[in-house]
């Protein structure tokens, strides 16, 4: 009986646990991105090689191409721009229980951008 207890006991310590996110958690789900200062935000659903963005009402489909576990680069399905032809380059710096810090670059560019993704939810749908 004793042992019956200890391992309730553990299995309820266990459960209080807040799980951190892995590296490989990053690569599919919805996310919010809030960029340095807060005055940006976009909501983000990707699988592992599509990403579908949006900012306020303007939405945006990117190819997503992860280098390896920290580093990913988004390039737009339909540029319109020449900028939109250049690859975003984004660094994962930091992950904690529910978001990643980041910052990020467009290819060939100094304009550094730092911001952080919330993960609010697991995404098991295609993107198309």
């Amino acid at each position: 009986m004793k042992y019956f207890y200890l391992l309730f006991l553990l299995f309820l310590i266990s459960c209080n646990k807040p799980s951190n996110l892995t590296p490989k958690e990053l690569r599919n789900g919805t996310f919010k991105t809030i960029l340095e200062k807060g005055k940006y935000e976009s909501v983000a659903t990707r699988n592992d090689s599509m990403q579908i963005e949006t900012y306020q009402t303007k939405k945006d489909t990117f190819y997503i191409t992860w280098k390896n576990n920290f580093e990913y680069s988004l390039l737009k399905k339909n540029p319109k721009t020449d900028l939109d032809k250049k690859k975003f380059i984004v660094k994962i710096t930091g992950i904690s229980e529910n978001s990643y810090t980041f910052s990020a670059h467009f290819k060939g560019s100094n304009y550094k951008q730092k911001g952080k993704a919330l993960k609010l939810k697991s995404s098991t749908c295609k993107l198309r």
